[in-house]
């Protein structure tokens, strides 16, 4: 196997070779990836892969004139870079490719277009890495699994099969009026390989990651961005820093690869500190509704069940836009908030609150104060947040940064909140800014401003209190890796299955690895309202939003603790806290998620390995990856408290029989 790059003249093409990949191009520029590790795999025919959007329409068909390979040594390590130059018509193009020796099986890319005419040349937009992607010959369905990030109102699975005819256009700019943005990455895998492609650009980007499978046949995708710009005479447009991977397995590599990658580049991912892995209880559970006093009288309960925190949820606030303390709960404002933070540590327990930044509700104080602040549309309208019927202001604005940083020392440093629970799918990504006051370089700048923003909270939390926990939950949206760096908890997200709970769990431990907390959120919310091991199982932490039964006032019947659930709920926490998997290393690379059956999910901790297996129902056996060679394990379910015999590594098979889930533990000897 050849690591780096090198120029291989094929029949009519050239071809850069790294490590595990090939990347061939034809004549006419076009190209088609190729797995290299063990047997040789081509995973489609040459299509035009490259191309440039002009008002003329679609320029492709680039004739290759020259290939120039030199060394690079930069922030992704040392490698071996190829640039191929075609022309069509006027236009020149330079597709730079490169292979780093530490990044097997990637190769980056970056496209610069030149005017080589006489006439000013009006861009729309360019597409990169326009693959297809063919069926297996077996041909066995489903074909295709897939990861995809972009956010819709619809909240669809992260992690889902292409059936026949499939197509989502995965913008990850706005796609309603405030669910937008993800990660940057599609990723599609067969049994045997998969295909995954993306940016690597700092900042978010407004791409189109389009994924089509065809009704009889392979899948295809790309990356696509519209542009609006002038190219005059002699003058280069270069598009994005963007890459193309092939690996085995599921799409968990990619993402760890990715975040490796975006590392290298100078992100900085924090720890979260140890508290932020104790299991949680919210007050939501209580409803927008809800008084101090049921919150005072469901303590005791919160701490013999064994959670660690207590969180005040939304209806605390005067209005989204006005953070003060309600004068019906709270009449002593400021002094009432400190007292019930007060009670909360007294009962044991850390304290954290639910806060909606990036909002202003119409006649709030901060759109009546700030109105400067609010985003506005192109016709010069507000921009609707549905789910509190308020209106987004601009995260690139100082005066909104500077603000939000001002609450979060109050509510921190004043009220005495050990950490902040960051809510709305609002937050995932914001509209291009059209207001002419922000004196924006291009209207961009505000979806491009949102890392800025969480920046801003992220300091001022750790400023007011080290160690702050600062949990960001961008509802049901495909999460924003460039959130990450400002959070030291991820969170399921208002899951609507438990197969989201693990899926989210899984993406999320890719991205951010496991030094920050997942948290699973109320296991009310996953399948029956009471699958703790679905949290568990990938390392998550466990919480709920009961209501107590013995506390005064109107609560959801659907919530309350009945003794059957106290019953439960004390066993799952007593469950989470003897193993603190939330704590461990999670061997996302060990199982594929979309094609091994039944679902697996393991964690390391300790010197044992903790398997989780999940089906509606399975009779059969289960396969326990990950062990030492020649190494004797006693295996136990922990749960039911059986022990079933010991097996040896590195793969050992056990006859099982479960419904929903089983939870293993493997125990070297």
């Amino acid at each position: 196997m050849m690591v780096g790059a090198a120029l291989l003249l094929l029949a009519s093409a050239a071809a850069v070779q790294g490590d595990g990949i090939r990347l061939e191009f034809d004549g006419q520029m076009r190209s088609r990836v190729v797995a290299t590790s063990g047997a040789e795999t081509a995973l489609g025919p040459f299509t035009e892969s490259e191309t440039l959007l002009t008002d003329a329409g679609e320029v492709g068909g680039f004739t290759l004139k020259k290939e120039v390979r030199d060394t690079v040594s930069d922030d992704f390590g040392e490698g071996q870079r190829t640039t191929f130059r075609g022309e069509s018509g006027s236009i020149v193009k330079e597709v730079e490719v490169t292979a780093y020796a530490a990044r097997p099986r990637w190769l980056f890319v970056r496209v610069r277009y030149r005017n080589a005419g006489a006439a000013p040349l009006q861009v729309r937009g360019f597409t990169s890495h326009r693959y297809e992607f063919s069926v297996a010959a077996d041909r066995r369905e489903p074909a295709f699994w897939s990861y995809q990030s972009a956010s819709y109102e619809a909240r669809p699975d992260w992690v889902l099969p292409l059936g026949a005819g499939y197509k989502r256009a995965n913008y990850l700019g706005m796609n309603q009026s405030d669910y937008g943005g993800g990660t940057p990455i599609v990723d599609v895998w067969r049994r045997d390989v998969g295909l995954a492609i993306g940016h690597l650009e700092l900042v978010p980007k407004l791409v189109s990651l389009p994924i089509e499978r065809q009704k009889r046949g392979g899948a295809r995708l790309e990356l696509s961005m519209k542009r609006d710009a002038t190219i005059a005479p002699g003058q280069s447009m270069e598009t994005l820093l963007s890459f193309v991977a092939v690996h085995g397995g599921d799409y968990f590599g990619t993402l760890r690869a990715y975040s490796a990658v975006m590392q290298a580049q100078g992100i900085r991912l924090p720890d979260a500190p140890k508290d932020a892995f104790d299991p949680i209880w919210c007050a939501w559970g209580y409803g927008r509704a809800f008084t101090p006093v049921q919150v005072f009288e469901t303590l005791p309960v919160v701490k013999q069940l064994g959670f660690g925190w207590a969180v005040l949820d939304d209806g605390w606030q005067v209005a989204v836009g006005d953070w003060r303390p309600r004068p019906d709960k709270f009449p002593a404002g400021d002094a009432d908030m400190k007292a019930l933070v007060d009670r909360i540590h007294a009962a044991g327990l850390k304290a954290q609150l639910w806060w909606a930044p990036l909002g202003a509700d119409p006649g709030s104080r901060t759109e009546r104060e700030h109105p400067d602040w609010l985003l506005r549309n192109a016709d010069g309208s507000t921009r609707k947040i549905s789910w509190w019927d308020s209106q987004y202001l601009c995260p690139a604005v100082d005066g909104v940064r500077a603000d939000a940083a001002a609450f979060v020392k109050k509510a921190i440093g004043e009220w005495g909140f050990d950490g902040l629970k960051i809510d709305g799918q609002h937050l995932n990504a914001a509209p291009e800014c059209f207001n002419p006051a922000h004196k924006h370089a291009t209207p961009a700048a505000a979806p491009e401003g949102m890392p800025g923003f969480f920046k801003a909270i992220w300091e001022s939390a750790q400023a007011t209190k080290p160690g702050a926990v600062v949990e960001i939950c961008p509802c049901g949206t495909g999460y924003s890796f460039y959130t990450l760096p400002y959070l030291n908890m991820t969170v399921a997200s208002d899951p609507e299955s438990s197969w989201q709970i693990r899926t989210k769990g899984k993406t999320l431990k890719a991205l951010a690895g496991d030094r920050i907390a997942f948290f699973g959120d109320h296991v009310e919310m996953s399948d029956g309202g009471e699958d703790f091991a679905s949290t568990l199982g990938v390392g998550g932490v466990i919480g709920t939003n009961f209501a107590w039964p013995g506390a005064p006032g109107e609560k959801d019947k659907e919530l309350l603790l009945t003794p059957k659930r106290e019953k439960a709920w004390a066993r799952w926490v007593e469950l989470y806290q003897a193993k603190r998997l939330s704590e461990g290393e999670y061997l996302g690379g060990l199982y594929d998620i979309g094609f091994d059956r039944p679902e697996a999910h393991v964690i390391r901790k300790g010197g044992g390995l903790y398997y989780a297996f999940f089906a509606a129902r399975h009779v059969g056996p289960v396969q326990l990856r990950g062990l030492d060679r020649d190494r004797t394990y006693a295996i136990r379910d922990y749960v039911n408290g059986l022990d079933l015999g010991t097996v040896k590594g590195p793969v050992a098979t056990l006859d099982a029989r479960f419904h929903q889930s089983l939870l293993l533990e493997a125990t070297p000897q």
